[in-house]
């Protein structure tokens, strides 16, 4: 990818009170929300790290994510932020089809162990418009960085099992996807499995996000509720 691809990077982001319900057996309310705005932020920062972006348009109604966003130099888009994801990257890529922009790539605000490097990957891989790039979740479901050039080059539909069904809309566009696969950007966290994964995995190391959950007792949580995968035993701990 070039310079020239004008690529911008959609994010979309849900009001923080209320995120991240999937996690209500083990967070409290409070917990739940400050987890998403550590995770937002931390993946805002590394996004305004990426060489090669033209921008970032952020998506969102919260207050304090839009704050965020704006000291980092990014635009705040308000329509269609109550749309659900698949309906706030839509109104982020109305945006740049009406300024005739090149191209986007879309992350969501939950994979904090994504790296600046690895979405330089993913855009280097990126062939010349129309072309359409994709970064799966771990389990092959999710679909957690996308790249559309032109934005509107693929319709895209997120949700828990995406991934299949966006390479089957690009084929049907006519176009041949890249798939780039990363650890970190696979890396996004709903269930409490998601955090013991997350825990465990070395990308997780250094991370902000890996800070919060430890300084919250989250790893104990996860011990004590029996989540699987559980964490290994050290040699000689009792079972």
């Amino acid at each position: 990818m070039t310079a020239e691809a004008d690529i911008w990077a959609v994010v979309p982001v849900k009001e923080l009170d209320g995120a991240k319900q999937r996690l209500a057996g083990l967070l409290t309310p409070a917990q739940r929300s400050a987890l998403a705005e550590v995770m937002v932020v931390e993946v805002l920062d590394k996004i305004a790290t990426v060489r090669g972006l033209a921008g970032i348009l952020v998506v969102t109604l919260d207050p304090r994510i839009a704050a965020h966003a704006r000291r980092i130099g990014a635009r705040i888009v308000t329509d269609g932020a109550r749309e659900g994801h698949t309906g706030s990257v839509n109104a982020g890529a109305r945006v740049l089809l009406a300024e005739k922009r090149g191209g986007m790539i879309t992350m969501p605000g939950d994979i904090p162990a994504m790296t600046a490097a690895e979405v330089e990957a993913v855009l280097a891989a990126h062939q010349a418009a129309p072309a359409f790039t994709i970064a799966p979740a771990h389990d092959d479901l999710g679909s957690n960085a996308v790249v559309c050039s032109p934005p509107d080059s693929v319709p895209l539909r997120f949700g828990d099992n995406s991934y299949f069904p966006h390479l089957d809309a690009a084929r049907r566009c006519g176009i041949t996807p890249t798939v780039v696969r990363r650890p970190g950007i696979a890396m996004d966290i709903d269930h409490p499995v998601d955090l013991a994964m997350f825990l465990r995995r070395p990308e997780s190391v250094g991370t902000r996000t890996r800070a919060f959950l430890e300084e919250a007792g989250v790893p104990r949580l996860l011990v004590e509720r029996e989540v699987i995968p559980l964490f290994p035993r050290k040699r000689g701990e009792a079972g």
